[in-house]
C-alpha cells in the first residue's frame, strides 16, 4: 500500500440500500467503539503482497492486503500468495482490500451472480445499479479467498481507495460520473458489513477522497484510515479525530512511511 502513496505523492447523496445490507451496517456502527480495536497511542504495520519474502516487522497491531493490487481476484491477478504467512505474524491483524471502478468492471467476467441479483434492489440508475454490483462482487470474491486461507476473524476490514487505482473520472477511464464510484464503494462496505463481524473502514486522503467520489457519502464505514505520507511518526496524532476525516467517519488510524516499512497510528 505505501508504494501506492509515493506514487500519489509524486504525481501529485447518500444512496438507497437493501435492507440486509442496511441493517448489518446499522448494526456494526452501533457496536464499534474503535474501528480497529487497537490500543491508542500504539504502532502497528501494514504490508501485502509487495513484502513477499521479506522479514516481518514489529508492532502492536498489523494490517495484511488481501489482493495483488488489483481490486479484482482473478486468474490474472490472483491474491496475495504470502496472505496467510503474512496474516498469522501480524497482530490483532486486520485486512485491507483494493478497490476500483471501470466501466468493464460491469461485464459477465466480473459480476457474481449473488452481487447482480441483490443489485435489483438497490436504488439508483441502470448504470448505479451494475457499479454497486461490481464492489459487491469485489468483496465477495475477497472473502472467498480470505476464507480459502483459513482466515476467520480480522480485526476490521478496510478498502484502500487510492487515484492509482482504476476509477470512473481518472484518466484510464471514459467515464465522468462520480457517482458510480461511490456506488461502487458502497457496494464493498455493504457487503464486508454483512458478511463479517469486523467493523469496515477506508483507507485514502482528503485528495484522494474527493478526486475519487467528490462531494458524494457513503454509509456504514466507521473509520478512516489517513494516508498522511509523512516520513515519521512525529506528527501524526495532528490527524485523529474528526479534523482530518474525509469520509465523515473519524481517523482511526495514520499511516506514515519509512525508509523500510509502512508505520501505523492508532489514535
Amino acid at each position: 500500500m505505501g508504494t501506492r502513496v509515493l506514487a500519489f505523492l509524486a504525481m501529485r447523496s447518500r444512496i438507497g440500500w437493501m435492507a440486509v445490507p442496511v441493517l448489518a451496517a446499522i448494526a456494526l456502527v452501533a457496536g464499534a467503539v474503535n474501528a480497529a480495536a487497537f490500543t491508542s497511542g500504539s504502532t502497528g504495520f501494514d504490508l501485502g503482497y509487495l513484502q513477499c519474502g521479506t522479514a516481518y516487522p514489529n508492532g502492536a497491531f498489523g494490517i495484511v492486503g488481501v489482493d495483488s493490487g488489483w481490486p479484482f481476484i482473478s486468474s490474472s491477478h490472483p491474491g496475495n500468495p504470502c496472505l496467510a504467512d503474512e496474516y498469522a505474524h501480524s497482530p490483532s491483524a486486520g485486512l485491507y482490500v483494493n478497490t476500483g471502478f471501470d466501466p468493464t468492471y460491469t461485464d459477465s467476467n466480473h459480476i457474481t451472480s449473488g452481487c447482480a441479483s441483490q443489485s435489483t434492489g438497490v436504488a439508483g440508475t441502470t448504470s448505479q445499479r451494475a457499479a454497486w454490483a461490481a464492489g459487491c462482487s469485489e468483496a465477495e470474491k475477497d472473502l472467498a479467498y480470505v476464507a480459502s486461507v483459513a482466515i476467520a476473524s480480522p480485526s476490521g476490514w478496510w478498502l484502500d481507495v487510492e487515484t492509482a487505482n482504476s476509477w470512473c473520472g481518472q484518466p484510464a477511464t471514459n467515464c465522468t460520473d462520480l457517482s458510480l464510484n461511490q456506488y461502487t464503494i458502497q457496494g464493498l462496505i455493504d457487503t464486508l458489513a454483512a458478511s463479517s463481524t469486523g467493523p469496515v473502514g477506508i483507507y485514502s486522503s482528503s485528495y484522494q477522497w474527493s478526486s475519487i467520489v467528490g462531494s458524494l457519502s457513503v454509509s456504514g464505514a466507521s473509520a478512516d484510515w489517513y494516508a498522511s505520507g509523512l516520513r515519521s511518526g512525529k506528527h501524526v496524532a495532528a490527524y485523529c479525530g474528526s479534523r482530518a476525516s474525509f469520509s465523515g467517519a473519524p481517523v482511526s488510524i495514520v499511516q506514515y512511511v519509512t525508509s523500510s516499512t509502512d508505520r501505523d497510528f492508532a489514535c
